[in-house]
């Protein structure tokens, strides 16, 4: 029974989905190990740790608060919580292990060389910051946003983790992309709930202003995304070159493509525009960033 439940708590909050989000910590780690000039493995453990670890609690909370709204909606009727394939209970043990987990993953940064007490400090504000999206669309249609900057904190909070709280313009551009980039395939995503959020007096930007202007939005959020991550060129160290350019216009056909999949006439492709491409973009771009430091240190 029990490895059962651990099998459907990992399939309710999706945990390959860690991809979205943890290549983009590691892309900031790199970059301040980098500039810091040494690697210390207390510090990549923690980041994995801390990754995993707050995004489980997340997922599992959102789930928790979402039960009654998705057992009325009939898209999401069959989701472990509402199904009756999970308890309450058991998911609330669950939400509470992964927070104290990452809050003791955070502590591993006073283990660092010098000690880093600052992942420690913030924890506990990143995880109330993180869990209270799932209300957010109970009063605000920019809930897009919110999720957005939830996983804003990834390279930022790995940066922190690494550097402390020096030298922040590369992991802020880097993390103000992924708030782009976030909040506009969740845009996306939410356009299969609109004429149910409408009924459900929840909001999203498609319940509101319907799904072709929604749409025109995420697309505008992914142009905003391409600007801040080619801005992030002129401000990384080491300096990114052709390599880290030609992986960009890679990204922008991989985020033409998802808007062709999508349109408001159209919306049997949903899940392909966001979970296939986007583990692609998110993946691929630190596989760039990995060329581009083997290339500047075998250059030096």
């Amino acid at each position: 029974m029990f490895p059962s439940s651990v099998r459907r708590i990992l399939e309710m909050i999706r945990f390959s989905h860690t991809l979205f989000a943890l290549p983009f910590a590691l892309f900031s780690a790199v970059l301040a190990w980098y500039t810091k000039q040494v690697v210390q493995w207390v510090e990549l453990c923690g980041i994995l740790l801390c990754m995993v670890s707050a995004r489980s609690a997340a997922m599992a909370f959102n789930r928790l608060a979402d039960r009654d709204i998705d057992a009325a909606n009939p898209r999401t009727a069959g989701r472990h919580l509402p199904a009756g394939h999970l308890r309450p209970g058991t998911v609330w043990i669950f939400t509470v292990v992964c927070s104290a987990v990452f809050i003791g993953s955070a502590a591993l940064f006073l283990l660092a060389v010098p000690p880093n007490p600052w992942p420690l400090v913030l924890a506990v504000p990143v995880l109330v910051f993180i869990c209270a999206y799932s209300w957010t669309k109970r009063f605000t249609a920019l809930a897009h946003f919110w999720l957005g900057a939830s996983l804003l904190l990834a390279p930022l909070a790995a940066w922190i983790a690494i550097r402390g709280i020096e030298d922040l313009s590369a992991p802020a551009l880097l993390g103000l992309a992924v708030l782009a980039w976030v909040a506009g395939f969740d845009i996306i995503y939410s356009c299969q709930d609109a004429d149910f959020d409408r009924r459900a007096r929840l909001h999203s930007l498609p319940a509101r202003l319907g799904i072709g202007p929604a749409l025109r939005i995420a697309l505008g959020c992914h142009i905003l995304m391409l600007g801040l991550l080619l801005a992030l060129y002129f401000f990384a160290s080491p300096p990114l070159g052709a390599i880290y350019l030609a992986g960009l216009g890679l990204v922008a056909i991989l985020l033409l493509y998802e808007h062709s999949l999508v349109t408001p006439h159209n919306l049997t492709r949903v899940n392909q525009a966001f979970f296939q491409v986007n583990a692609i973009i998110s993946v691929g771009l630190l596989v760039v960033l990995l060329v581009e430091i083997a290339r500047a240190t075998w250059w030096e």
